[in-house]
């Protein structure tokens, strides 16, 4: 077994592997951009080098620093995580070359998978069934045009390299056909820099189906059951589960069987896993989508379901032993739920959002059905360079019903203050009588209205937002005194220390979502105590209790409890003048960095047309002129802007 390895990744992900590492007894070297050096994973590794500034292009994608980095710390093995350079063949060749063991799969085995078109040749050669369709290089959109009328529409038009749905357009008619083809190809150019298409048959009312896979270089190659991962946004997961609700037995050992037979065709080293599509009408019939040669997100299901430590067999593996686990020794007790918790505001179209973490709350830590692989601590700030993932909560019971009900009642007692998340819409999700019935389909979230996701505060919770303001909360010293604060964020709902708040009748200004708010604290009987950093707040008004932890800050309230998590604004004195003052305001709708400017200011520009592009975590996002008039910037390219800041200002013609 290796002595010391390197970890190229970071927050949740490089957390979780050290914590193995330190119970096998593995010393840990963490990597760092200049925005992570006092990071969660910095901190708990034994060891940890600067790979270079912010942007991942210029620290955590840098192959030769983080090669020069594990030889110059004497670590073995580098484990990449999963994103980043986890899938990149040239990494895996370099770390090869230097003598370092890289824990996973060989560069050719990636470089099969990676592209779908060899991918498919691969696992055709061993059985695996695929969607119908045509996958070769080169062809041109005469050919695929050609294809499509042999497949049958509809078709779903992939790049060959690259993923997340990057390029990828579902074509209904034939007549569309040439339209998305000539988009998806320009797409693929300029995401991935290789515009080869192909076109396989649309599956309708589709479930994404994965299965995980061990294998070693031996020859053994085992698999750990499925997961279902059909609650997708933007073909990004937000819900992931194991076992699936959709598969019976029978089909569940065929699609494990098709699985390592995938592994099989590449020689395949390490843990992986077998993407599959399978049609909700048709649950019998499922076909190969892709193969991901890495650890990853969702596998903590897998862990609670199987007892099995993959990270654990990531390393043994890679230090050459023999899979020791037979196919008969997996068993899948219980049911497992994963909820992603994202750094974006579902009301404004799940863009990023950012900020700093007043607190850090999710559920209770002395659960045992309960899971928190995160990578965010109090205090922390959340930057725009990185993935918005912050945290998932993985709860675990005898059955599917009650780890979905665990989960919904962990997330009513979670809240990161300071930084608007998704916890909201994911309670709303997960509640639902389709999802609880088990009816998923990758489809369903974008088909979600307004009104399915909107969420808006009681009156009550602008009253407690008042109460907390009143007694000082947020501020050096308030409350403090009046009892113990706990020092755990996770025990935040547990914790004594009550003083009684005075009789008032006051009104705060406060605004939710720009409007204002009617928030007055008329002198109901209330009780403080302080929690971690902010208070609990309780507020007896219609003859019953109601609570919540709040945070105050100069510019915000938060409100966290059963009912949501709510920010509240404080109202600020306006004491800028200029461009900002009058006029069309164009805002930032998420924390970034302006990548170009459009126009040069004092241009005229029409209703809609592209003045600014914002970019923050992996999302560009083109801002346009809302009305016609002359632009007043207030932002240059190369900026990095918060959320809400004022970036232009339109001012119409009678205006000026």
């Amino acid at each position: 077994m290796f002595t010391k390895i390197l970890i190229a990744n970071r927050g949740e992900i490089a957390l979780r592997v050290i914590r193995t590492c330190q119970r096998m007894g593995v010393q840990t070297v963490a990597v760092y951009s200049d925005a992570d050096a006092h990071a969660p994973h910095v901190k708990l590794a034994d060891q940890a080098v600067r790979l270079g500034p912010a942007a991942a292009s210029e620290s955590y994608l840098k192959i030769d620093r983080v090669i020069e980095a594990a030889q110059s710390t004497g670590a073995q093995a580098i484990h990449p995580g999963y994103g980043f350079l986890s899938e990149n063949a040239q990494f895996a060749a370099a770390c090869e070359e230097a003598g370092i063991v890289f824990l996973g799969p060989t560069a050719s085995a990636i470089r099969t998978m990676g592209d779908k078109i060899t991918a498919k040749q691969a696992v055709a050669s061993r059985g695996v069934p695929l969607v119908p369709g045509v996958a070769e290089s080169g062809l041109s959109n005469e050919q695929l045009e050609k294809a499509a009328l042999d497949v049958g529409m509809p078709v779903l038009i992939k790049p060959s390299a690259g993923g997340g749905g990057k390029g990828m357009h579902a074509v209904f008619k034939q007549e569309d056909l040439r339209e998305s083809l000539e988009a998806a190809r320009r797409e693929a150019a300029s995401s991935f820099g290789d515009d080869t298409l192909f076109l396989e048959r649309l599956i309708s009312t589709p479930r994404h189906i994965e299965v995980q896979v061990l294998a070693d270089e031996h020859g053994n190659v085992i698999h750990l059951g499925e997961r279902e991962c059909s609650l997708q946004r933007r073909h990004q997961k937000v819900i992931e589960e194991a076992p699936s609700a959709l598969l019976d037995e029978e089909t569940r050992a065929r699609i494990g069987q098709a699985a390592v037979e995938t592994a099989r065709s590449v020689g395949y080293r390490g843990a992986g896993t077998v993407e599959f599509i399978a049609s909700a009408d048709n649950p019998d019939e499922f076909f190969f989508m892709e193969m991901n040669t890495r650890l990853q997100v969702e596998h903590p299901v897998t862990e609670q379901v199987t007892g099995i430590d993959l990270v654990e067999w990531q390393l043994r593996i890679g230090a050459g032993e023999e899979l020791t686990l037979k196919q008969e020794d997996i068993t899948l007790t219980g049911h497992s739920v994963e909820a992603r918790i994202y750094a974006e505001d579902p009301a404004r179209g799940f863009l990023p959002t950012g900020g700093t973490a007043l607190d850090v709350v999710f559920g209770n830590d002395n659960d045992p059905g309960l899971r928190v692989d995160a990578g965010l601590e109090a205090g922390q700030t959340i930057v725009s360079d990185y993935d918005p993932m912050i945290a998932k909560v993985i709860t675990t019971a005898p059955t599917r019903e009650e780890a979905l009900a665990k989960l919904d009642d962990v997330l009513a007692h979670s809240a990161v203050p300071g930084i608007v998340t998704n916890i909201d819409f994911l309670r709303m999700l997960i509640t639902r009588d389709d999802v609880i019935a088990g009816e998923l389909d990758t489809g369903l979230i974008d088909r979600l209205t307004e009104d399915d996701l909107d969420h808006a505060p009681q009156p009550v919770d602008a009253l407690l937002a008042a109460v907390a303001v009143t007694h000082g909360v947020g501020q050096r010293g308030a409350a403090a005194q009046e009892g113990p604060a706990t020092t755990s964020a996770l025990s935040a709902w547990n914790v004594t220390g009550w003083r009684n708040a005075a009789p008032i009748n006051e009104r705060v200004d406060l605004t939710y979502q720009g409007e204002p708010v009617d928030a007055v604290y008329a002198g109901e009987p209330a009780r403080v105590r302080p929690v971690g950093t902010g208070a609990e707040v309780v507020v007896t008004c219609c003859g019953s209790d109601h609570r919540a932890l709040v945070w105050v800050t100069p510019a915000n309230v938060w409100v966290a409890s059963t009912r949501g998590v709510f920010m509240f604004g404080r109202p600020q004195a306006d004491t800028t003048l200029g461009a900002a003052g009058a006029g069309a305001s164009i805002t930032a709708p998420m924390p970034g960095a302006v990548t170009s400017v459009r126009v040069a200011d004092g241009d005229t520009v029409e209703e809609g047309q592209p003045v600014l592009v914002l970019e923050a975590m992996k999302m560009e996002h083109v801002l346009r002129a809302p009305v016609t008039g002359v632009v007043q910037l207030a932002t240059a390219a190369g900026t990095q802007v918060a959320l809400d800041e004022v970036l232009a200002t339109v001012v119409e013609e009678e205006e000026q």
